[in-house]
Order: C-alpha cells, then sequence, then structure tokens
C-alpha cells in the first residue's frame, strides 16, 4: 500500500511539473522574439528529436524503439501526430510573438471541450446532458469571445483543435511516450531540415544573425519540449484520469495569468464574460467527469 501510495504522489508530482513547465513555456518563447515563427518550429522538432536519441541511447531503449516502428498503427498514428503537432508549434510561437497568449490559454482552456466534439462525430460517442450543456455553453463563449476581438479568435480554435487531434492520434497509436516522441519528431525531421534550409537560402535564418545566444535558445527547445513529455508519460499510468483531466488546467491557467500580468494584454468586459463561460463550461464537464469515476471506485469497493 505505501509503495502504491509513494507511486501515486511521484505521479501527481510528475503531472504537475509537466503542465507548470508548459503553462510558462510563454516566457521562453518571449525570448526569441523576432525570431521566425517556422524557424522556431523547425528547430524545435529538430532538437526534439536530437535528444530523444541522445536518450534512447542512455536508457538502451533503441530496442523497444524499433519493436514499436513495428507497429503499422502506431507509426500511422505517430508520424500523423507529428504533423498536427508542428502546425500546434508554429502557431503557438505566433500567439507569443504576437501578443497573443491570453488567445493561446483559451486554446488549451477549450481543448478538453473539441475533444468531447471530437469523440461525437469521429467515434460516435454518446455524450450525457451535462456534457451537451457544456458544449453549448462552450459555443456560445466562443461567439462572445469572436465579439469582443472583433475577430474569430481563430489562435485559440487552430491551439485547441489540434491538440485535440494530436489527442486523438495518441488515443489511437498507444505508442510509448519516448518512443512516441521520437517517430513523431523523426516524421517531421526532413520537412525541418528542409524550412531551415530555405530560410537560410533566404537569409532568413537567425542563427546566422543573432550569435550563439539565439543559437543556445533554440537548441534549448530539444529539453524544453521532451522533459515535459517525459514527466507527462511518467504520470499517466501513475494518476486517475479523472484527476489528470483537473490537472491539466493548471498549464492555460498559468498562461492567463502570464498574458494579463506579465505581457499585459488587453481584456475587455466582453472578453473576461467569454473567458468566465468557458471556465463555466469546463467546471461542468469536470463535475460530469467526476462521476463515473466515483461510480467505478463505489462498484470497485
Amino acid at each position: 500500500m505505501d509503495d502504491q501510495l509513494n507511486s501515486y504522489r511521484k505521479g501527481v508530482i510528475a503531472a504537475l511539473a509537466a503542465y507548470a513547465l508548459w503553462g510558462f513555456f510563454p516566457l521562453y518563447f518571449a525570448l526569441l522574439k523576432g525570431v521566425n515563427v517556422f524557424e522556431i518550429s523547425a528547430s524545435r522538432i529538430v532538437w526534439s528529436l536530437i535528444l530523444v536519441v541522445i536518450v534512447l541511447t542512455i536508457l538502451r531503449q533503441w530496442s523497444a524503439f524499433k519493436a514499436t516502428l513495428t507497429t503499422r498503427t502506431a507509426v500511422i498514428a505517430c508520424a500523423l501526430g507529428g504533423l498536427i503537432l508542428s502546425i500546434n508549434w508554429t502557431v503557438y510561437a505566433y500567439a507569443v510573438s504576437n501578443q497573443a497568449v491570453i488567445q493561446g490559454a483559451l486554446g488549451y482552456y477549450i481543448n478538453p471541450l473539441v475533444t468531447v466534439f471530437l469523440a461525437v462525430v469521429l467515434l460516435r460517442e454518446r455524450l450525457r446532458p451535462l456534457q451537451w450543456v457544456a458544449l453549448a455553453i462552450a459555443g456560445l463563449a466562443v461567439v462572445i469571445l469572436t465579439v469582443g476581438y472583433g475577430r474569430i479568435p481563430w489562435i485559440a480554435l487552430v491551439l485547441g483543435v489540434t491538440f485535440a487531434f494530436y489527442g486523438l492520434t495518441k488515443k489511437l497509436g498507444k505508442a510509448p511516450p519516448l518512443e512516441a516522441v521520437g517517430i513523431e519528431t523523426g516524421a517531421m525531421f526532413i520537412p525541418a531540415l528542409i524550412l531551415l534550409g530555405v530560410l537560410a537560402q533566404r537569409q532568413q535564418l537567425t542563427t546566422t544573425q543573432q550569435g550563439i545566444g539565439t543559437t543556445a535558445l533554440l537548441m534549448g527547445l530539444g529539453i524544453l519540449t521532451v522533459i515535459p513529455l517525459l514527466l507527462f508519460g511518467y504520470a499517466t499510468p501513475k494518476v486517475p484520469l479523472s484527476l489528470m483531466g483537473l490537472m491539466q488546467y493548471t498549464n492555460p491557467t498559468i498562461q492567463f495569468i502570464l498574458g494579463v500580468v506579465v505581457f499585459q494584454e488587453d481584456m475587455s468586459p466582453t472578453r473576461f464574460i467569454g473567458f468566465a463561460l468557458v471556465w463555466i463550461a469546463l467546471t461542468i464537464l469536470a463535475v460530469d467527469g467526476l462521476r463515473p469515476a466515483r461510480h467505478v471506485r463505489a462498484v470497485a469497493n
């Protein structure tokens, strides 16, 4: 029992650390202001893959990686996940570079709601009444936020939708965390190199213009990307899914606070109303999600 409790505590700490690291990403990306967002995304792919190769070598996990490569479903799902993740990373870098951190936070707030919507449309899952209520409130929130921003909050929608589809590839592929990151970044490695080559040919590559400091920051993106993913992968089997679902809001909450306090982005009353509706929808979704978990525990006892 003590070992199980200790494992649970380590899992919770790892999950919170992963979500907190993701939440503080805007502070790191702000240091890359002036760098082409495509260069940021491509560099993130390249250095993440290099770090995964190093970790696989140190942990002697190459046999497990090769075994994953023999599973066609896992390879296809991870490769598709890599493409989706590249879009997500590029838009996220654009958000931070263009003073849209709060919109980025909104994207990760609405992600669970988008996931529920995809479950209905693609997986033909039946929703419970409270889930329908949450989706309706979220839809109203998007309309109000569109009015507040004066345009459709496309950054939030793209981030929310791409990360939801990325989660779907994880569900379908079922590859171990480290191996999955390796395949995802490996699938996009050549396109990333080509993109960096094109930027270099056009003399738009920051690493050749802004010195070693910027180069070091771009290299650091690999560590910044892989560590939270490994922490998340470590935590997932040790922590109940219901608790993981609640802890995931740590990330956008930190980003939201940074957007308001550090980056001092504008939050009009209309935007606050939109965000409040999103938070209400998420609360309903969380309460509804905890009910089946309690039922399962009651049956088990």
